[in-house]
């Protein structure tokens, strides 16, 4: 399917570096002098980046980029030089994206390209000279799945840590729609929770109840803007990525139905009639309501 993505003119590109910092997924860097799109995989189209750039180099343009294809996206970076495709690598890597990773250096082995002959997708790259940083650390994608975390003993800080904290069940990083790649690992084969963004706080088993073992995304259907993009991303979780499920946990409140409404919305673009179950929570935190749809 088509989306939408930037693209940049290298001619007009002057380095400056304005525009990486303001790019939500971390996607762009700073190479060899010019602003890189280091992986379609996390360039949301939004565009957040073009307003900063001084010389008009930014676009935002449609094109085939769904389902990511990691071979197409070497054919692109292996001509752009060692620095990029390093990056690139490093990319991968630090958003925990395995999978492609060892894609793309089975892509290198196949070309018999020679980049670091002790690279495996378990290790890091080689880093090139210097590619900037990588836009906002808050956005980066982290996979929590393999994580365990036991509290005993003090905390990093020193301090005793509190024994009656509750165990976290989030998985991953980020989780407002906005800023998700609706084709990350973590959304693999997985059963997904889309949440109302209060709903979290009103509850206090939300984790416990709804969130463990699911990966999850947030948006408020009343406050955010660009709400097609969320039915973009749900409809390429269900259609490209192959969730199982959807749990969408919605208030109480009238305008809270329209998060269920892009959820079903979604399901009929893509195409998989994928069970969607809604989650019906009051202000004081009890569900009131929960049913398949």
């Amino acid at each position: 399917m088509k989306r939408k993505i930037i693209q940049i003119d290298e001619e007009k590109c002057n380095g400056c570096g304005i525009c990486i910092p303001n790019c939500h997924e971390g996607a762009m860097q700073l190479i060899d002098g010019k602003a890189r799109l280091i992986s379609d995989l996390f360039c949301d189209g939004l565009g957040a980046c073009i307003g900063h750039c001084p010389e008009g180099a930014i676009e935002i343009i449609e094109r085939e980029a769904e389902p990511y294809d990691e071979r197409k996206v070497m054919e692109v970076m292996v001509p752009k030089g060692r620095n990029t495709i390093l990056a690139h690598l490093d990319h991968l890597r630090d958003h925990n994206e395995t999978e492609f990773l060892q894609q793309a250096i089975d892509y290198l082995k196949e070309n018999n390209i020679m980049m670091n002959p002790n690279l495996q997708a378990g290790h890091a790259p080689s880093q090139p000279e210097s590619h900037g940083e990588c836009g906002c650390p808050g956005s980066m994608a982290k996979d929590f799945r393999e994580n365990t975390v036991v509290v005993s003993g003090q905390s990093d800080s020193g301090h005793a840590p509190n024994l009656h904290a509750a165990k976290s069940e989030l998985q991953q990083w980020p989780v407002q729609l906005h800023l998700l790649n609706p084709q990350a690992s973590y959304f693999k084969n997985a059963d997904v929770v889309l949440a109302a963004d209060c709903a979290a706080f009103a509850m206090g088993n939300f984790h416990e109840r709804f969130l463990k073992g699911k990966s999850l995304a947030i948006a408020c259907p009343k406050l955010d803007s660009n709400k097609e993009s969320y039915v973009q991303k749900l409809t390429s979780m269900i259609a490209d990525t192959r969730i199982n499920s959807l749990t969408v946990v919605m208030m109480e409140v009238p305008c809270c139905g329209g998060l269920l409404l892009m959820a079903q919305t979604a399901r009929t673009n893509a195409g998989r009639n994928i069970p969607i179950k809604q989650a019906i929570v009051s202000l004081l935190g009890e569900v009131t309501q929960e049913d398949w749809v």
